[in-house]
């Protein structure tokens, strides 16, 4: 199954609400993720707001990309999400993710 890295920025004065609002992530944006075929995902971050995520897929990364942008509870998460980040005004974090190379993986 593919594998998906990427990083993204939270803003340094928002980290603690980021962590809080991930502790509640809505029920309903939970199933989109994995009927989208979004498995495995979780989110590291430093101190520094640094955020890596991670998340197995059977289908390309764009194609789930594309999954989630078909659902309503998406463009909701995201409108409310978009200002943790160092993002562009009007983009949507999901929008940012660019998958990094994986270098290594040990079986």
């Amino acid at each position: 199954m593919p594998r998906v890295g990427f990083v993204l920025k939270v803003k340094a004065s928002l980290i603690e609400e980021y962590r809080r609002r991930h502790r509640e992530v809505w029920p309903e944006m939970l199933a989109a993720l994995g009927e989208a075929g979004w498995h495995n995902y979780s989110l590291f971050m430093s101190d520094d707001g640094l955020l890596f995520g991670y998340f197995e897929t059977p289908v390309s990364f764009d194609a789930a990309r594309a999954a989630m942008d078909a659902t309503d509870v998406n463009a909701r998460w995201q409108a409310e999400m978009s200002s943790f980040f160092e993002i562009p005004p009007g983009a949507h974090p999901d929008q940012m993710m660019v998958p990094l190379e994986e270098v290594f993986h040990l079986d």
